[in-house]
């Protein structure tokens, strides 16, 4: 038997940690620690090493994008970090997508999503609502790189993996990747997991985010 996903809930609404406290234990997902703010978050997430971190975006004392930055730079297990916010189209979500964020989930997901989302972004899947992540990058790329985030060279890049980083990012499934290039779904993943590894990427959101910021595709365009 494989071991149960260890998640931290970290949101500052006592309602909210509950919610999904029980929604997340109901299907036997321990929640090993709860957080009231960034910091809190922080410390719990070395105390507990999870496998997932529900993130509220909008928290008192250390906001989760501070706290999504600081869990992900210099751990030796970092968690998948997944955002909770009530606006899809919001600038902090961008930011922490960009810091590594593994997707976000609004705040009135059904449970049986909140429950698949977790297992999915766990297993790598970490495009979450491709369409929606899509419109978010579009808004918020061109204009909000970071400076401070490593640049990223895509001229390692083969022709061939540079079309399947174009198509990722306008949101097509493995699947869907699969049927456009007459490729077979494995030989997708492996072109998927070697783009990740050249330009030092944790996952399909953060390859959607440097497509855009890179001008490999454009928003509004592909």
């Amino acid at each position: 038997m494989t071991a149960p996903l260890r998640v931290v809930v970290a949101d500052d609404q006592a309602l909210v940690r509950t919610g999904f406290r029980m929604i997340l234990t109901a299907d036997a997902i321990d929640v090993v620690a709860e957080a009231t703010n960034g910091a809190e978050a922080v410390d719990a997430v070395r105390r507990t090493l999870p496998d997932v971190v529900l993130m509220d975006v909008r928290m008192p004392e250390m906001d989760g994008l501070e706290a999504t930055r600081r869990i992900l730079t210099g751990g030796t297990a970092e968690p998948r970090v997944i955002i909770l916010t009530t606006f899809d189209l919001d600038h902090y979500v961008y930011a922490a997508l960009s810091a590594g964020a593994s997707g976000f989930l609004l705040k009135d997901v059904t449970p049986e999503h909140l429950v698949a989302a977790v297992r999915m972004v766990r297993s790598g899947d970490a495009l979450l609502a491709p369409a929606i992540t899509r419109r978010l990058v579009e808004r918020f790329a061109r204009r909000s790189a970071d400076p401070t985030a490593p640049h990223r060279d895509l001229s390692t890049l083969t022709p061939r993996e540079l079309e399947v980083l174009r198509l990722l990012a306008q949101g097509l499934s493995n699947a869907e990747l699969a049927a456009h290039l007459h490729l077979s779904e494995a030989t997708v993943k492996t072109h998927v997991a070697r783009i990740l590894g050249k330009l030092g990427l944790r996952d399909r959101v953060q390859a959607v985010v440097v497509a855009y910021e890179t001008g490999l595709v454009s928003p509004g365009g592909g």
